[in-house]
């Protein structure tokens, strides 16, 4: 166990913390989720002693002092998570991503935090023609959401400290099921498609994705919390695994779903065009060279965990409800 005991997690009722709290729970660890609860806190374990539950906003920096005494690690994942949700609104998306970054990891700093660690994006790079896209190539981004993600990382460096250590993941696209599951994600989006409509539309094809099965994901977070202070202290690391090219991937997709339900009749690919050019392929040697971080899952797994859960009846009404969709859900509650 790390000396880093209570661990409060910013977004930890979305689709990884909902994973990652149990997860950490399990483990031993005192844990605090802080959420604005766009998605609600019903499959949150609110039944373990050491879990401590937080409705509360990013922009309000009391609240936020007030969570952070006596936590001594910070697992920053919530934002607004993806592309499409800029196009709702640019100035919520902005506030909730970039504005309030630096004074949160200022009160952390201040509260005694003893560890900050960022949850990036590894789609800061853009579109990038590289072989293998390593911690040092240049941010290209096409999109405000990498921008934001991509210009907090000098902000949390700039405030690190001896006791203050401050560590950047730039995670991979994660695919898999979580009990408050994303169904708008590539790998999640065409296994939805292709057990409940028995199609598979691929828009492009060849741009290439990296991909990160979010057991894999929680078990990385673990790592950064142990990991010792002179590892970590003010380095990036991406996290990824497969990078596959979107058809590659609808592939997979069909050929898992097919074993899954053999009695089902074949699965169709249409592939149309698309504008959504981003393709790059990220080299993830640092993260297993310097915390002996090793993938353990897989795409196919993530199909059939996901397959499973629609078998079990854990994913009901997954193309029409809204709770599955982050644009959508924003879109229906009127996020502000």
């Amino acid at each position: 166990m790390s000396r880093l005991k209570n661990i409060l997690i910013t977004g930890g009722a979305g689709y990884v913390g909902n994973r990652l709290t149990p997860y950490l729970l399990d483990k031993g660890y005192n844990v605090t989720v802080y959420d604005i609860m766009y998605y609600g806190d019903a499959t949150l374990p609110k039944d373990n002693p050491n879990l401590t539950v937080i409705e509360g906003d990013l922009r309000d920096t009391k609240k936020l002092a007030q969570a952070f005494k006596g936590i001594d690690c910070v697992l920053h994942l919530a934002c607004i998570s993806n592309d499409p949700s800029f196009e709702l609104d640019g100035g919520l998306s902005k506030s909730i991503n970039y504005d309030c970054f630096e004074p949160m990891v200022i009160t952390a700093k201040n509260a005694g935090v003893k560890r900050f660690v960022y949850c990036s994006t590894s789609s800061v790079y853009g579109v990038s023609d590289q072989p293998n896209v390593t911690e040092d190539h240049p941010l290209i981004p096409l999109t405000d959401y990498n921008k934001y993600k991509g210009m907090c990382e000098p902000l949390l460096f700039k405030h690190m400290a001896d006791d203050f250590t401050c560590t950047v993941i730039r995670p991979a696209t994660v695919c898999g099921y979580s009990p408050r599951c994303r169904l708008d994600l590539s790998v999640n989006i065409l296994t939805n498609h292709a057990v409940n409509k028995g199609e598979i539309t691929v828009f492009g094809g060849s741009q290439l994705r990296p991909n990160l099965n979010i057991r894999d994901m929680i078990a990385a977070y673990e790592m950064f919390i142990e990991a010792p202070h002179e590892k970590v202290h003010g380095e990036t690391f991406n996290c990824g695994y497969q990078n596959r090219s979107i058809s590659d991937i609808a592939e997979i997709v069909r050929n898992v779903v097919t074993e899954e339900f053999p009695d089902r009749p074949s699965i169709t690919i249409k592939t149309t065009p698309s504008d959504d050019l981003r393709s790059y392929h990220i080299n993830s040697d640092k993260i297993a060279r310097v915390l002996g971080f090793k993938p353990k899952f897989t795409i196919e797994d993530a199909v059939r965990e996901l397959c499973q859960a629609f078998r079990d009846g854990l994913l009901p009404n997954s193309m029409d409800d809204d709770m599955y969709y982050n644009v959508r859900r924003m879109k229906a509650i009127d996020a502000a």
